[in-house]
């Protein structure tokens, strides 16, 4: 650990400050023992990727966070209060699913268009949810006592508890979210045990996020007409649930995107505006505790799966936070170009390409756009002859790629840098599609064999009866 005190002369915004750099290696960075699921047993390489990005984003991060935020003991807390109980409620919660699921009949079997070769227990998106719901909550209560003073201020530290009247202010949309996203959990649930139809939850789902556009969550998108912002923000939740929903097909893969979503976009709310946005930054980070809690079970090979139940609530809170969260500033307070309004289509270009693509191919074959297969980018990996813990790692890391192009258009002056930035994603995205065309390909071209294999049998078979 290196301590550099800057003097009074340093002309730096932390002019007079004593600024602490923590410089540590390999595994000793996370006490050197075994990390569960992300032991060196089992590694994870998503894990030491989001890792090696903490640590990218803190380097890099702008001026505006050094100074106003300042206090890095404030921030740490901050991060660990909101990761961890998060984290241990998941744990535990997705643990416990694990002994009750097969108990209620919650369990996904094996078939065709499944990767999984054994009975597997569902229920874990209930893990998910607990770890998001329970942590909230008590975060709620305790802000609300130390506002009417039955608790002692000091248990807040001094720079988050300025921000406590307008926390406690918008905390009713951060609630009203939890509650479109437990409406749309109980019907995955449903749909987890009795297999609704598609339809009815779509009905549900436009229901939910035009409930939620109706009371405050809708982006502006500099349109200024209100019922294209509103029809926008609807279809935007509508897109997120279910792209989240269709990459729930092997292990790992949904939560891992999720994750790294959340954690770009919570280091984007804190690091990259001209004042922290706590709450929303809370709720993501919250998000990405549950998720690894949930990860400790759902790391390939996976014990228990999260189900419509987990994917539906995951899509819907990533989604309203996206449009809760501020992109761009207007006015004084802008300190980058309208260019950075496109960072959520970086982060999330990946799972938002799959969801389109998929779409595409089955309205093309003419089938129900909502009927599982394996035309995903995943399944096409695994086609291409990666084993499946692999092609989820491979959609992690393109979806990471992407991710911190997002945090480079906060880097970048103008459009001219900008669409540097966005001609990355779009070479992402084209290896994608290369990769799938290929792999499509070969699956087209094996079947003709097979057929062509069979029509030759059944001639032949023909000619020796006559």
């Amino acid at each position: 650990m290196t301590v550099i005190r800057r003097g009074s002369g340093d002309p730096t915004p932390n002019s007079g400050r004593v600024v602490v750099l923590i410089r540590s290696g390999g595994q000793e960075a996370f006490g050197g023992g075994p990390l569960g699921p992300f032991s060196s047993e089992k590694s994870s390489p998503v894990f030491w990727w989001l890792a090696a990005y903490s640590g990218f984003a803190f380097l890099c991060r702008p001026a505006t966070m050094r100074s106003i935020t300042g206090d890095v003991t404030t921030m740490v807390f901050f991060i660990l209060a909101c990761v961890v109980p998060a984290f241990l409620v998941s744990a535990v919660a997705t643990g416990a699913m694990r002994v009750l699921s097969p108990k209620i009949g919650l369990i996904d079997q094996p078939a065709a268009r499944k990767v999984h070769k054994a009975p597997t227990a569902l229920g874990g998106g209930i893990g998910i949810w607990l770890g998001v719901v329970l942590p909230l909550a008590v975060v709620q209560l305790v802000a609300w006592l130390v506002h009417r003073g039955t608790l002692p201020s000091d248990w807040i530290p001094p720079q988050l508890a300025r921000h406590l009247d307008g926390v406690l202010f918008r905390s009713g949309q951060m609630w009203a979210v939890l509650a479109g996203g437990t409406v749309l959990s109980i019907m995955g649930l449903i749909d987890d045990l009795i297999d609704l139809p598609w339809k009815p939850r779509l009905a549900v789902q436009f229901c939910v996020a035009a409930a939620l556009v109706s009371v405050g969550v809708r982006g502006t998108v500099f349109l200024g007409i209100p019922a294209a912002e509103f029809a926008i923000s609807v279809l935007w939740l509508v897109v997120l649930m279910n792209s989240f929903n269709f990459l729930d097909n092997m292990d790992g893969l949904s939560s891992g995107i999720a994750l790294i979503a959340s954690i770009i976009f919570a280091t984007i709310m804190l690091t990259s505006l001209s004042e922290p946005r706590w709450l929303v930054a809370g709720v993501l980070l919250v998000l990405a505790g549950s998720l690894l809690g949930f990860l400790c079970h759902n790391w390939p090979p996976a014990r228990i799966f999260m189900g419509d139940t987990g994917s539906y609530f995951i899509g819907v809170v990533l989604a309203s936070m996206v449009v809760l969260g501020t992109f761009y500033e207007h006015g004084g307070a802008a300190q980058h170009g309208r260019h950075v309004i496109l960072a959520p289509l970086c982060v999330l270009a990946v799972p938002l390409y799959d969801f389109a693509s998929v779409l595409l191919i089955r309205l093309m074959e003419r089938r129900s756009p909502f009927k599982p297969d394996k035309s995903h980018f995943s399944h096409r990996l695994v086609e291409l002859g990666l084993k499946p813990k692999h092609a989820v790692l491979t959609v992690h890391l393109a979806t990471l790629t992407t991710g911190l192009g997002a945090l480079l258009l906060y880097r970048v002056t103008d459009w001219s840098g900008a669409w540097l930035v966005i001609a990355l994603v779009l070479c992402v995205l084209a290896i994608v599609a290369i990769l799938e065309t290929v792999a499509r390909g070969q699956v087209e071209s094996r079947e003709s064999r097979v057929e062509s294999s069979d029509s030759s049998s059944a001639t032949s078979s023909e000619s020796a009866r006559r």
